[in-house]
């Protein structure tokens, strides 16, 4: 691998992943929630990672694992790996309580009324769990962004813009409900920061874990299975958050808009 690529694609998981900063720090100094920009941006976001899943990460893994194993099984792979990624991040999501889950929705006007939480075990439960689920959530978010760029880095630079659109929301998300636990606006930038940094960690570890192993058979199964958790966040996060923010029309416009901006930069870059 190209040491240079390889930084790229650890600065662009880094950057990606602190956007959830900028989403804490709109919760805290913005009067209210910006719905119909956060609608278009989401539905933007779920446009560009809609179709580069399906258009071009599943023709790079069959065409990888085609080559390691022959055309008809890496077809098979190919699907087996895209759905596995789409088990792994449903059941991630699965396991983790709905309150407690950063990418359940929130707004900044929730500031304002922050939840009366009776006991001090209530508030550490929560701290507790709100950070759990903030690791794990993020964790293949970091893994999708370095895989991407190693593979293409103009795929990986928009796939990075995607998801540090994706976190902004997420960032509030995470603000509210740790402020409701804590009432500390300095836990709740600490904790937004780790939702961010779990991503690049993420990166570092399936760069470790890769470095030796690193060949056709390899990236093609990291593609597909990316592709699936990509498609699963688009589908399961990301669109219904901004159908919720905001009008449905501005959520297609935006998704329409995204698919249009990949495909254009695919087409100039390729």
């Amino acid at each position: 691998m190209d040491t240079g690529t390889v930084l790229l694609a650890f600065g662009l998981t880094f950057l990606a992943g602190l956007s959830t900063v900028v989403g804490c720090v709109f919760a805290f100094f913005a009067k209210t929630t910006n719905t119909k920009f956060l609608s278009a941006s989401l539905g933007f976001s779920a446009g560009v990672m809609l179709y580069i899943s399906f258009v071009e990460l599943l023709a790079e893994a069959n065409e990888h694992l085609s080559q390691h194993v022959g055309e008809a099984r890496g077809e098979l792979y190919t699907v087996l790996s895209f759905f596995a990624g789409v088990a792994i991040i449903a059941v991630i999501d699965k396991l983790i309580p709905s309150f407690e889950n950063p990418h359940e929705l929130h707004k900044v006007e929730e500031i304002s009324k922050v939840e009366k939480i009776k006991t001090q075990n209530g508030l550490h439960r929560m701290g507790v769990f709100t950070a759990l689920a903030i690791a794990i959530h993020n964790f293949p978010e970091g893994l999708v962004t370095f895989t991407a760029t190693l593979a293409d880095p103009a795929l990986g630079i928009s796939i990075a813009i995607a998801i540090a659109i994706h976190n902004i929301p997420e960032g509030i998300a995470v603000a509210v409900p740790i402020y409701y636990a804590t009432g500390s606006r300095k836990k709740a930038f600490l904790f937004s920061f780790l939702a961010g940094i779990a991503e690049p960690i993420g990166a570092l570890l399936g760069f470790f874990l890769f470095l030796h192993i690193f060949n056709d058979m390899i990236l093609g199964i990291m593609f597909a299975s990316v592709a699936g958790i990509m498609v699963f966040i688009s589908l399961d996060e990301l669109l219904p958050a901004a159908e919720r923010y905001g009008e449905h029309h501005l959520c297609i416009y935006g998704l329409i808009l995204g698919m249009v901006v990949m495909a254009a930069s695919l087409l100039l870059l390729g």
